[in-house]
């Protein structure tokens, strides 16, 4: 795991909760030895629960040597401004694009076969320039969006129902930011049509919400952006190479001619399995919902030139 806060804190202890791995390591630049101090905490505490988990943290990346999996969650997190506005995922990109830089090189010195999971934002424009640094093989690398996009968009709908979150499937497609588009057609409750249960207005305010859920919670919290489900939502992805489950997810990937998209990281439904991205899966979209995709993957462009031309 590299970066150790929140959302790091969160995945090594749940790591060590499910079994994931018999060793995970943690990263942190922090001072005096943030990662290291934090692994011990939660390593103390393993004869409690009856869990036989080695756990390693480091200021450099030796902490990731020869991991199977790495899980990327550094970078400035996005946190109320003084003047209560909330910065865009996008106005993190500078600060988090030299972050990503040391972290490409660091996969590629410790852990140049692992398959990563990168969670920073801005989601689509880190991924794409992980891919840039280190040119890994597609199905290696992927990022989390879709999954805790389409899981805050089926718990709004489970509770406008009256139904429980598991009787609900949906998916969020594009990108991690205004512009992803949740898949009313896609959407079920029991095998369903959403429609069934939950009106056209509210639907379409729940759409919105979901568009906005980030920034809700930054709104809320003050001090720090979500944690917790982004954390678990690592973990679903995590779990799927790990077991090699073959679980349809919603995941940021490298389109080479899906959805009409060549060269950028876009989120879409895929088979996650021991080889990473193992297929994509092309959703047959109603023409509003193509609409609103094309606009999603535009403004994935926009910020994708960006970095090109930081990186310059």
């Amino acid at each position: 795991v590299i970066g150790g806060g929140n959302i790091g804190g969160v995945l090594v202890q749940e790591i060590a909760r499910r079994r994931l791995a018999r060793a995970v390591g943690l990263m942190d630049v922090l001072e005096p030895d943030f990662a290291k101090g934090k692994c011990l905490d939660i390593a103390e505490g393993t004869p409690i629960v009856g869990l036989d988990v080695v756990m390693e943290g480091a200021k450099d990346y030796s902490a990731i040597k020869g991991a199977d999996i790495v899980i990327n969650t550094a970078g400035v997190p996005r946190k109320k401004r003084p003047d209560v506005t909330i910065p865009t995922r996008e106005e993190l990109l500078k600060t988090n694009l030299g972050i990503t830089a040391q972290v490409a090189k660091g996969i590629q010195e410790f852990a140049p076969n692992a398959t990563v999971i990168s969670l920073a934002n801005p989601l689509d424009a880190i991924v794409y320039t992980l891919h840039k640094k280190m040119n890994p093989p597609k199905n290696k690398l992927l990022g989390m969006a879709g999954v805790l996009d389409s899981a805050r968009y089926r718990y709004f709908v489970a509770h406008a129902a009256g139904v429980s979150v598991d009787n609900v499937e949906a998916v969020v497609l594009g990108g991690h930011g205004d512009t992803m588009v949740p898949v009313r057609s896609c959407c079920r409750i029991g095998g369903m049509p959403v429609e069934k249960f939950v009106g056209e207005e509210e639907l379409a305010a729940l759409e919105t919400r979901t568009r906005k859920a980030g920034a809700e919670v930054v709104g809320l919290l003050g001090s720090g952006s979500a944690f917790v489900s982004p954390a678990w939502a690592a973990l679903e992805m995590a779990e799927a190479i790990g077991y090699d489950r073959k679980k349809i997810i919603a995941v940021c990937a490298l389109l080479e001619g899906e959805y009409g998209v060549n060269g950028l990281f876009v989120g879409v439904p895929a088979v996650i399995g021991a080889n990473g991205v193992e297929k994509i899966i092309e959703v047959d979209l109603t023409p509003a919902e193509k609409d609103a995709l094309a606009n999603s993957v535009n403004a994935v462009a926009k910020t994708c030139k960006e970095v090109d031309e930081m990186s310059k």
